[in-house]
């Protein structure tokens, strides 16, 4: 591996990435620095986010410049206010010891007035969310005319934001003569078509394998009933007392909702997601940064553009629709040649995805079981003992104390003290945990092959409708949906024949179902009646007459397919309705609807809608609307 000054860096820049730390350049830096300081090219570079990017871009481009004309000479785009921020800051502190060389970050959220002011006296380089950048170039208030690079990082990032036909905009302003350089960790096919229509043979550098995460992250998936999802994020949390993590949920109202919750349950934990204003989401960011928070509950696209260093873990609390976006989250953690850890909590009906995952990014997903109270306590012990252990002992304040201290507690032996020092933080975790329920699942199979969920117990019903009714699987769904009103109830089977049916419920259900079900409920104007099946109407005998069926009436046989409230798809064995949601057949999002229910001490949150939000333009960032202008992803 070469060094820096091999690489051919300016002595100047040398003395100042030393005192940053930088020590050998990084494999995109390797790469990248050569070809950009030897030629004038085009050039398209694939990396994960945080394998240094910036350097490699920003330090060919500050040699290049021409540090006596106070034209822009450089753009660089990216996709959000903090990477903008970051960005700049970098390649001010490249620049420490070089004279009179201005860069400039314009983003929105920031007054644009002193951004006008900073530009009209000249600046090398701007560093530029794209909304912004747009907003001035219109207003006539930048002067591209001597620009000689162009640099989109975070390009699919950018893509996926909807920020396309702002980029398509900027560089359709942009001299012919200039080079192009695209960074990004994914290649969509968007990318290309950026690569085809705005560059000259660009040469194209890729740093490990294309569209697969960082090396140093190892994936783990931890499975779990839907409804209990929040229950195993608690004990992820426990079960790594020094976590420094960002957990990932679909919708703004999931990302608040188990935020406040782990808040509640006394963790340092705060949420980052559009709703915020950009007071409020720096102020987020600070303390995060800071490591006054250890978790960071966010949407996809509030996280876009952090860079926060060491990172332990990165968490799905529930997996994103595009498998693109899979990448862009775990490479969060696992920066700078550190290890990072990527973890995935799913339900039974998620457990494919694991498959697509692996083929789709080249890497091993190994399942994890969801650690025991005993092994959180054990955990939380040890750790306790160890921070006791390392301590540093401030000799000269706690020595005026000793006296007092040695006086109150010399009745004591060396182990009741050592027991009673213990005891104080560690009786927590104790009660806690006493008889704590074991959370995993595993698929297992019945005698009809069928795959079952372990840790949970259905029960057999009968019902007294069947196809002759015009009753479908979709259909008693709905009906059960109508008369039960709760949200995260599972059923399992459902076997529709002539003129009656079976169906699977969770036992923790039964008595409120069977209870629901004598207040005169019909179908088709027929009074429906369900028991608990047995041997004797698994067969279809013990002398009751099929055709009349449990509840008396007239049976009237009729085409007609109720909505029933809750659709899905006809086909699926294992079901959970929504309290009147409609789902797509063929859907595999979170179960539950968002709601939250008490379990025990703990709540237990239910995955969110089932609907990804959508994000409105934030004027006060630079949020777009996520599926304007947004490329069609892989999805699951």
């Amino acid at each position: 591996m070469k060094t820096f000054e091999e690489l051919g860096i300016d002595s100047r820049v040398l003395k100042a990435i030393s005192e940053m730390g930088f020590e050998k350049p990084m494999p995109v830096q390797e790469a990248v620095i050569p070809v950009l300081l030897e030629m004038d090219t085009d050039l398209v570079a694939l990396a994960q986010t945080g394998t240094g990017k910036t350097a490699a871009f920003g330090l060919p481009l500050i040699q290049k410049i021409d540090k006596e004309s106070s034209f822009t000479q450089a753009l660089i785009l990216c996709p959000t206010r903090e990477l903008c921020m970051q960005i700049a800051n970098d390649i001010k502190d490249y620049t420490k010891y070089i004279d009179n060389f201005r860069v400039i970050p314009v983003y929105g959220g920031a007054s644009i007035d002193n951004q006008i002011k900073q530009l009209s006296r000249g600046v090398h380089i701007i560093v530029a969310t794209p909304g912004r950048m747009l907003d001035l170039m219109r207003r006539g208030k930048i002067n591209l005319s001597k620009l000689k690079y162009v640099v989109f990082d975070e390009a699919d990032e950018m893509l996926d934001m909807g920020f396309q036909d702002d980029m398509n905009s900027i560089l359709e302003e942009t001299p012919k003569e200039k080079n192009t350089l695209l960074f990004s960790a994914t290649m969509p096919v968007e990318i290309e078509k950026i690569a085809r229509g705005y560059m000259d043979h660009p040469v194209e550098i890729t740093v490990g394998t294309r569209n697969s995460g960082s090396e140093n992250v190892k994936h783990y998936y931890y499975l779990s009933q839907a409804r209990q999802r929040y229950l195993v994020l608690k004990r992820i949390a426990d079960f790594y007392p020094d976590i420094y993590a960002i957990i990932f949920c679909r919708t703004r109202a999931e990302t608040q909702e188990v935020a406040d919750q782990l808040i509640k349950d006394g963790y340092n934990a705060d949420a980052l997601h559009g709703d915020l204003s950009q007071l409020q989401r720096d102020n987020v960011m600070n303390k995060f940064r800071l490591r006054n928070l250890q978790m960071l509950v966010a949407t996809d696209v509030a996280a876009r553009g952090l860079d926060v260093d060491d990172l332990t873990h990165v968490i799905n609390y529930n997996l994103p629709d595009e498998i693109e976006q899979y990448t862009h989250r775990s490479g969060r953690t696992g920066r700078a040649d550190k290890s990072g850890i990527s973890i995935a909590i799913l339900n039974l009906r998620e457990k494919h995805k694991v498959k697509q995952l692996e083929r789709s990014l080249g890497k091993t997903f190994k399942y994890a079981k969801i650690p025991s109270g005993k092994e959180v306590c054990e955990k939380q012990l040890f750790h306790m003992i160890n921070k006791m252990e390392t301590v540093v002992v401030n000799e000269e304040e706690i020595n005026k104390f000793l006296p007092v201290i040695n006086q109150k507690l010399d009745w004591l032996s060396k182990e009741e003290l050592i027991k009673r020092f213990v005891s104080v933080e560690f009786n927590r975790f104790i009660n806690y945990y006493r008889n704590a329920p074991d959370l995993n699942v595993e698929e297992r199979h019945d005698s009809s092959g069928e795959p079952r969920r372990g840790g949970e117990e259905f029960v057999r019903l009968f019902i007294n409708i069947g196809k002759i009714d015009g009753i479908a699987p979709q259909n008693l769904i709905g009906l059960v949906n109508d008369v039960m009103h709760v949200r995260d109830m599972r059923i399992g089977r459902i076997e529709i024949l002539n003129t009656f049916s079976f169906f699977e419920v969770d036992a923790n259900y039964l008595e409120q179902l069977l209870t629901a079900f004598k207040n005169d409920v019909k179908y088709q104007s027929r009074k429906v009646s369900i028991e608990v099946a047995n041997k004797k109407t698994d067969r279809g005998g013990g002398g009751r007459d099929r055709d009349r069926g449990f509840g008396g009436g007239d049976r009237k046989r009729s085409d007609r397919r109720s909505d029933g409230g809750s659709t899905r798809d006809s086909g699926s064995r294992e079901r959970s309705y929504g309290g009147g949601s409609s789902r797509d057949a063929g859907s595999e999002r979170g179960y539950g609807g968002g709601s939250s229910r008490d379990s025990g001490s703990e709540r237990s949150y239910g995955g969110g809608t089932g609907k990804k939000k959508e994000f409105k333009k934030d004027t006060k960032s630079d949020f777009r609307d996520k599926d304007k202008g947004k490329p069609k992803k892989k999805r699951w």
